[in-house]
Formats: structure tokens, sequence, C-alpha cells
């Protein structure tokens, strides 16, 4: 009897082995079926996403009675360099624009980078009495602002600083937002790292620069992007606090001068009868576009990687 019932039972387990190995089959399956639909989504948003580059790109090489005919379109109809050579007619000015530009953005993103943390983290510290209160008054102002004039005055009269790229610098060198960021991402560094410095003999800021720093990549490359792209695509303070007496603006305040002059010049004509002046201004408008943002496109896939990751540490822990 026992030697039947273990035959039974082996054959049994045989009989159940084909039913497992088609559930795996089965699953299987249904994973490469949503991996494919996985890709495939990917891929057209993707696509959606690049078609607007690649829109502006072609546009901008495309001649301005081709897109008043025709419209936009993915490849030019008619190929022109004219916006290209109307923005760089001065190359002089063009290359001044763009080294305020990088000088602006190295310099400021370098000094705030390192504010910013120094805050973030002395805020995240548990021994740091009035930490709650000085994150009230940051976040405060986030909701209520003094603004514009008492701004304008304040840089203007009080600090003396109009004509003065510092007027441009100072202002978006720290950011509420920045500053709760780092510190919701250095929470996550245990606080035990920092005592065990201390009690072996290091001060504050040796544990800042030495300890927390190579800890805080993910989120000083995020912090570091949002400050580049932010004194990048500044434009508005340097139109409130720079005036003609300063031979190179910022680059973004230049190409708007430069598509605002042209729209003048074309209006002007065109009030007063001369069809003779004709001016690129569709085209020019997506040159300019691919002008300032062509630096940035080239650097973001450097520290996407450390940007998600940032991101993603810093929301959750918010």
């Amino acid at each position: 009897m026992p030697r039947t019932i273990e035959l039974q039972s082996g054959t049994a387990a045989n009989i159940q082995k084909p039913k497992q190995e088609s559930g795996h089959k089965v699953v299987d399956k249904t994973q490469k079926i949503i991996q494919v639909f996985g890709v495939l989504l990917t891929g057209l948003i993707s696509l959606f996403c690049i078609l607007p580059f690649v829109l502006i790109i072609s546009s901008s090489f495309t001649a301005e009675k081709s897109i008043t005919l025709h419209g936009f379109s993915l490849f030019p109809r008619e190929f022109s360099l004219d916006a290209y050579d109307l923005i760089f007619q001065n190359p002089r000015m063009v290359l001044g624009s763009y080294a305020v530009t990088i000088g602006l953005t190295i310099t400021g993103t370098l000094i705030g980078l390192f504010i910013i943390a120094m805050t973030g983290y002395a805020l995240q510290r548990p021994d740091f009495l009035l930490r709650n209160h000085i994150s009230f008054y940051i976040y405060f102002t986030t909701l209520f602002s003094g603004g514009l004039i008492p701004f304008y005055m304040m840089v203007t009269r009080t600090l003396k600083l109009k004509d003065s790229y510092l007027a441009v610098l100072l202002p978006l060198m720290m950011s509420p937002w920045l500053i709760i960021l780092m510190k919701n991402f250095l929470k996550s560094i245990p606080h035990s790292i920092t005592e065990s410095a201390t009690i072996d003999g290091a001060n504050d800021f040796y544990i800042f620069i030495k300890i927390i720093l190579p800890t805080a990549t993910p989120a000083l490359a995020t912090v570091g992007l949002f400050l580049a792209l932010s004194y990048w695509n500044e434009w508005y303070n340097s139109m409130l606090f720079l005036s003609s007496r300063v031979e190179y603006r910022p680059l973004q305040l230049f190409l708007y001068n430069t598509v605002n002059e042209a729209k003048y010049i074309r209006d002007s004509a065109a009030a007063s009868n001369i069809p003779a002046i004709e001016i690129p201004l569709e085209s020019m408008k997506m040159a300019t576009a691919v002008v300032a943002t062509g630096p940035v496109i080239f650097i973001y896939p450097f520290v996407q990687k450390y940007f998600i990751q940032g991101i993603t540490v810093g929301a959750v822990k918010g």
C-alpha cells in the first residue's frame, strides 16, 4: 500500500509540472507584451517631444516667404540663412552677450549652490534650535512679496546697482523652493554621521565640505541645473536694471531686443509704404530660440541621471 501511494503521488506531481510550466509561459508572454507596449508608448511620447524642436530648427532655416505662404513644416520648403545673417550681423555683440550670460551662469550657479547647500544643511539639523522659525520665514516668501516697485527701489537706490551685473546676479542666487528641495534631500543623510564626525573632532564646516557635499551629489546636480537655467534664461531683471549704457547685455535680452527692433523696422516700413524692406521675422524668432537653447540641450544629458535622482528623493522626503 505505501508503495502504491508513493507511485500515485509521483504521478500526480508529474501531471502537475506541465501545468506550472504552461503558467510560466503565459506570464512570460504577458510580460513581453507589456514591455513591447511600454517601449512603443515611450517612443511615441519621445517623438512628440522631439517634433517641436525639429520644427523650430527647420523653421529657422526656412525663407520668410515660404512660411507666409505655406506655414511651418518639419522640413524647409525653401532653405534660407537670412534669419541667422540678421542675428549675427554684429558678431562682436553676440559673442559679448554669450560671454556675459556664461559668466553670470557659472558665477551665480557656483556661489548660489554653495549658499543653498549650507542653508539646507543647517535647516535639516535637529540640533539647530531656530530651524523651524527660519524655515517658515523662507516658506513665507513664496506666498507674499513686496512687489516690483519696492524691489526696484531697493536695487537702484538702496544698493545702487543700476547698470551693474550684480543687479542680475544677486536676485537669482537663492530660491526658497531650491532651499526646501536641498533641505529635504539632506534629511536622507543620517544625523549619526555628523555626530560621529563631531566626536572625532571635526568642526561643522569640515563636516559640510568633506562629508555632506560628496554625499549630496544628486541634489547638487539638480539644484545646480535649476540655478543654471534660471541664469541662462534671465532677461527681465536685465531689462529693468541694465540700460543701453551697458555695452554687453545678457543673451536673452539681446535676442529679445533684436527681434523687437526687427519688428519695429518692418512695421515702420509698412506704415510708410516702403515695401522694399523684407525682414524674416518669423524665421528669426525660431533662430533666436535655437541660439538661446542650443547650449542647454547639449549640457542636460550629462546631468540627467543626477537630476532625476535628486528630484525623486527631494519629493519623497518632502
